[in-house]
């Protein structure tokens, strides 16, 4: 019977360590949305303002799918002040932003057709 307890008590000290560590390992690796936010797609939207001393531009757009975001009107930082050099308010753009740490920013964007 002591060797059962011995076996008990050990099992228990394993499972103490162990099981937190398979959560951390859940809580790092990447979830199915955290995937598909990668897999950036261009979006709809009309030029407001371009704050190019800045590289900021205001975006009027639709639902970004990517990224779980609905339609808004925000101000998103460009990755490369040259792709705001030729948008003014009022264009009509099909833009690609995406969230790097917390911050949304345009990668790509150019007239919609």
């Amino acid at each position: 019977m002591n060797s059962f307890k011995q076996f008990l008590s050990v099992s228990a000290v394993t499972l103490g360590i162990f099981l937190p560590m398979s959560g951390m390992a859940q809580t790092t690796s990447e979830s199915p949305r955290a995937q598909a936010s990668q897999q950036a797609s261009l979006t709809d939207g009309e030029i407001r303002k371009v704050d190019l001393d800045n590289g900021k531009v205001t975006i009027k757009h639709g639902d970004i799918k990517h990224l779980d975001m609905p339609g808004m009107t925000m101000v998103f930082t460009a990755k490369d002040k040259g792709l705001l050099s030729n948008l003014k308010p009022g264009d009509k753009v099909k833009f690609m932003v995406v969230n790097e740490g917390g911050k949304m920013v345009v990668t790509d964007i150019r007239p919609a057709n």
